[in-house]
């Protein structure tokens, strides 16, 4: 059995890392975000691999579609998809969730920040599995996408290659977290989520355990 709310309440094992109520998110997504990392490069070095990717295609069909044909596809691959691809992204990290052991698991949005949201409340996570549940999306839904722009044909290209920009500039709050673990990486932590009071707590190891969720 893995760790539970109460273990991490122990002060002489446990101490309080981070208190984070959910609607301050947007300001710890954006601070996270600023902070020159690894991380940091390789997720904005991704973002303009993507951008160069889908503008690499745009020059490709110039002269072959009628403008009015890639402005619509344009509209398509920055607004619609996007939109549409939401419900997937999240239904990733509810996958990874589940296989992980997380049974409670709830969705939420905050159209005040813009963000949507997945957690699993009251369940504790170690830092393995808190970086694939939030890497997850990023990886499985990019690697389709790739594989998308490459077989679809014509204007379904461009579309696709935007799509593929945008989702990964989608992905910043996942990585921003990332970041944070990044930033802490010589300490040992572990989160879980009160869904119902809107706050996520980390929490920082002080004595070794046996066990890493």
């Amino acid at each position: 059995m893995g760790l539970q709310v109460e273990d991490l309440e122990d002060p002489s094992r446990y101490r309080e890392l981070l208190k984070l109520p959910y609607e301050e998110l947007i300001d710890f997504v954006v601070d996270y975000i600023r902070r020159k990392s690894e991380v940091m490069v390789f997720f904005w070095a991704v973002c303009i691999i993507f951008l160069g990717f889908a503008i690499t295609i745009r020059i490709n069909i110039a002269g072959y579609f009628p403008l009015m044909s890639i402005a619509l596809h344009t509209f398509l691959g920055l607004i619609v998809f996007p939109l549409l691809l939401i419900p997937f992204h999240e239904l990733v990290h509810i996958i990874v969730y589940l296989i992980s052991g997380a049974r409670r698991i709830r969705v939420g949005m905050d159209l005040r920040q813009y963000m949507f949201y997945v957690t699993a409340h009251r369940y504790v996570t170690g830092q393995k599995k808190f970086r694939l549940v939030a890497l997850a999306p990023f990886v499985f839904i990019s690697l389709a996408l790739i594989l998308l722009v490459f077989i679809l044909p014509g204007l379904w290209k461009w579309s696709m290659s935007l799509l593929l920009f945008v989702h990964a500039t989608m992905c910043a709050g996942d990585f921003a977290m990332l970041n944070f673990y990044f930033f802490n990486r010589k300490k040992k932590i572990y989160t879980w989520d009160d869904f119902d009071r809107k706050i996520a707590y980390f929490y920082e190891e002080i004595q070794g355990t046996d066990t890493e969720e």
